[in-house]
């Protein structure tokens, strides 16, 4: 989970340097450009224009009266908030070329190219994705693990590698938002001061729904997706891996000892750790290699010489050192996250939009709106959950709600749809680990637009919402139907 860091709420700033709304959206606006432009019109990476982000906001907040020292405390707090993800993106390229050099993944890659079809492939990695997140409590692990695996079998299949990816990502954040064993759940209801299987069963209908529809475009695009496989496509690949790599069952050992961890309800990094030194010694035991040289593995990545050009392509990876460009993205949108949340930017426009909320059901869209924002401002999850969390709590009490309303809203909105922004922590890793840029698995990433319409259909007919106000909230009279909507089970 997150380190322990509560964002600045409004009555926290001091009013000779808080900004007004319209100030506010002045930075907001800069960033929105800035990544804009950098990304659509110069084809940049993202580290110039979080670089001219970052100048823009921190000249912003010296303008208020911020020194150096404050601006710093901003920075620092954000890569606190996203330490975990850093270190977890350091050990997981390291841990792909462990199970790349281990025969793990060609494994995997083996046997599912013998039991998949390319009209099945989609909406069974999307499954299974989400069974495996559920049980260990991690998207990232899933994706960082099975997920590349699947890129490979989908590549055999002639399924394309951004359709894979948006299905591994649709079940892995599905799986993951239902676990309690996730960080981002327990965070969730943590901030919103619920009990943690109250959330779970208040986000229960939503997922569902949101997944179910997902996987039906799926088997759509898998009817679509699936043509004839050149003959004989399938057995070069397989002659191939079987040519290179030992594909035997105690290749798997390292997924036995990772995913055994995990359910086991040890932590993510941890878990990783123990995953990588598995791969290192299956590497040793069962494929021949010599200590020192799978470790430089770990260290430098994979370039096999199987004779499938295809093959050699899906498996080669950059270990420790292939991580640099992703983790550089990382600190830079963290460390622009943390001045605008110091700054009080962020805080600003939150209790702006709290000042507007007339209705339980505006309450509960804008609170995704607001978590979505968030994760484009930040690009981190943890403070799209934290920061509306903090700044809305009062209100859902003001309107007689409970407080898994919130940590429902804030989970369902915020949790799924930071790997849509390609400078979100999220996304770059993703990208990053798949080799799939974030435009491009993006629109068949249908969770992560599922699961906030699900929400925003619920806020808007009333359904499982249940409101009563208080003295400080709202005249019933004055909100929608949800105002006095019976409460649903989940």
């Amino acid at each position: 989970m997150a380190r322990s860091f509560t964002p600045t709420t409004y009555e926290d700033l001091d009013p000779d340097r808080r900004p007004s709304p319209a100030a506010a959206l002045v930075p907001v606006l800069a960033v929105v450009a800035f990544l804009g432009i950098g990304s659509a019109v110069l084809d940049l990476d993202p580290h110039a224009p979080l670089l001219w982000s970052i100048a823009f906001v921190g000249a912003f907040g010296l303008r208020l009266g911020y020194d150096w020292d404050d601006l710093f405390d901003g920075i620092a707090n954000g890569l606190v908030m996203g330490l975990q993800a850093l270190l977890i993106i350091f050990t997981i390229y390291g841990l792909i070329a462990t199970w790349v050099s281990a025969g793990t993944i060609p494994g995997l890659m083996y046997f599912g190219l013998e039991t998949l079809t390319p009209a099945t492939f989609l909406p069974a990695a999307a499954v299974v994705a989400a069974v495996v997140a559920f049980a260990i409590g991690s998207s990232w692990t899933t994706v960082g693990t099975l997920g590349v695996a699947f890129v490979g079998i989908g590549a055999g299949l002639g399924v394309p590698d951004p359709m894979t990816v948006g299905a591994v990502l649709s079940g892995a954040y599905a799986g993951d938002k239902q676990s309690p064993l996730s960080d981002t759940t327990n965070l969730a209801a943590g901030v919103a001061n619920t009990d943690l299987y109250a959330h779970i069963r208040r986000m229960r209908t939503g997922t569902l729904l949101a997944f179910g529809l997902a996987v039906l475009g799926f088997l759509a695009l898998g009817l679509r997706a699936s043509g004839a496989i050149p003959a004989g496509r399938i057995a070069e690949i397989q002659g191939a891996l079987a040519g290179t790599y030992a594909i035997t069952l105690l290749a798997f050992v390292p997924l036995a000892v990772t995913f055994g961890l995990a359910l086991r309800g040890y932590a993510p990094l941890p878990t990783l750790v123990a995953g990588v030194f598995a791969g290192v010694l299956t590497t040793v035991l069962v494929q021949g290699s010599g200590f020192v040289a799978a470790w430089d593995t770990f260290m430098y990545g994979t370039a096999p010489e199987s004779g499938s050009e295809l093959v050699n392509e899906l498996l080669a990876t950059g270990g420790l050192t292939g991580s640099a460009w992703t983790i550089t993205v990382v600190v830079a949108a963290l460390s622009l996250g943390g001045i605008l949340e110091r700054t009080g930017v962020l805080a600003v426009i939150a209790h702006a939009f709290t000042s507007s909320v007339k209705s339980p059901g505006a309450l509960v869209a804008g609170t995704g709106v607001s978590a979505i924002a968030i994760n484009a401002l930040t690009a981190q999850q943890y403070m799209s959950i934290v920061l509306p969390s903090v700044t809305l709590r009062n209100t859902y009490e003001e309107f007689g709600m409970d407080t898994d309303q919130l940590s429902r809203a804030v989970e369902a909105a915020g949790t799924p749809t930071g790997a849509l922004f390609p400078w979100h922590a999220g996304a770059v890793y993703m990208a990053g680990v798949t080799g799939v840029p974030t435009l491009e698995y993006a629109p068949y990433y249908l969770f992560a637009f599922l699961s906030p319409l699900v929400l925003f259909a619920m806020a808007a007919t009333g359904y499982d919402l249940h409101a009563t106000p208080t003295d400080a909230g709202v005249d019933p009279a004055d909100g929608d139907a949800a105002a006095t909507a019976p409460a649903t089970d989940d």
